[in-house]
């Protein structure tokens, strides 16, 4: 079924696998950043949900901030939220109910604010109220901008002397090079014997996925969790060690005792060498308590190709398994339908 292009074809009516093969250029357009004016910032509160809240999960791994971050996944800020507080507000869609809200909070507190979308009410309520936008290029759907959303972020926080970093678009090159390199592995036209992408979506296909990482690569994780979810239609859930071994770990050692689960753990030479000790007790430890992992060996020379190489890859891998799904892994019906019961 994966080698038949006819068939990829007919289910992909929007060419998300399109998308995936050429999103790393979105990291090497750069942000006009030059009306993003901050001083005395203290903290940074990111407000953003579902793929929009992606972008700032990466932050959190890349580039080294000089404050701390936090991301807000709700309608309220931080009661700590004041004048030298730096608010990014970002919704893709620009209508995100959740965000609009953190955004009334912010100018209520006085925040510095910077909003980030691709249009709707953000767009209308930042020129009206002459906060700094920085617009997002059109993509079918938002996840499917999380790429260009992390570069605008990462420039609106080079901009604001929040970043410790040398040559940020020489390393946003390189990741993307590197990335859009290793992906020619994994696109349709190569069969499933020589596609790691496929043969792993073949292994997921039925069963609820697990991904682990470490800290650091969590954002990744995170972000295959949704690409299940969205891209699949498929459960998920993702979690991070060392946190895991502190609780989850003994979770798999009983109940319940039929687990149609699919493991996958994201690993990197890169990780604390105690994390990577930790994956490789806790498979040992595991063993015949829950399914074998699928060891994914996250491929790059430094962490930002490393986040990059992992995010792509788990888009190839979750479009694959909407494609055995018998599904066309862009449109979210229910979600569009949630949104109209909500309002009634």
């Amino acid at each position: 079924m994966l080698d038949d292009l006819k068939y990829i074809h007919q289910k992909d009516r929007e060419d998300a696998i399109g998308v995936a093969e050429r999103q790393c250029s979105q990291l090497t357009t750069e942000f006009d950043v030059s009306d993003v004016h901050s001083a005395n910032i203290l903290n940074v509160v990111y407000a953003g949900m579902g793929g929009s809240a992606i972008p700032a999960l990466l932050v959190k791994s890349w580039p080294t901030l000089t404050v701390p971050l936090e991301i807000v996944r709700d309608y309220d800020l931080p009661f700590y939220v004041g004048a030298q507080t730096l608010c990014i507000v970002a919704s893709y869609s620009g209508n995100t109910e959740e965000t609009i809200s953190a955004l009334a909070q912010a100018e209520a507190k006085g925040a510095q604010i910077i909003v980030i979308a691709s249009g709707g009410k953000l767009e209308q309520l930042a020129k009206d109220k002459g906060h700094p936008f920085l617009k997002i290029p059109k993509a079918e759907q938002p996840r499917y901008a999380v790429f260009s959303m992390f570069r605008a972020t990462v420039d609106i926080l080079a901009k604001a002397g929040l970043v410790q970093a040398e040559d940020l678009p020489g390393q946003f090159e390189a990741a993307a090079t590197h990335v859009t390199e290793a992906s020619k592995a994994w696109r349709p036209e190569v069969p499933i014997k020589d596609n790691p992408a496929k043969q792993l979506a073949q292994e997921l296909m039925g069963k609820s996925v697990v991904i682990y990482a470490s800290t650091s690569l969590f954002a990744a994780a995170y972000k295959w969790k949704i690409d299940c979810n969205e891209n699949a239609k498929q459960v998920a859930w993702c979690s991070q060690l060392p946190e895991f071994n502190h609780n989850e770990f003994i979770g798999w050692s009983e109940q319940p005792r039929q687990k149609p689960y699919a493991v996958v753990d994201l690993r990197s030479n890169l990780d604390h060498p105690r994390t990577q000790k930790r994956f490789e007790v806790s498979e040992r430890l595991l063993s015949g308590m829950r399914p074998a992992p699928h060891v994914v060996a996250v491929q790059g020379s430094t962490r930002l190709e490393q986040l990059i190489w992992a995010v792509t890859f788990g888009d190839f891998v979750t479009l694959y398994l909407a494609f055995l799904n018998g599904l066309d892994p862009a449109p979210v019906d229910l979600v569009e339908k949630f949104k109209v019961e909500l309002d009634k």
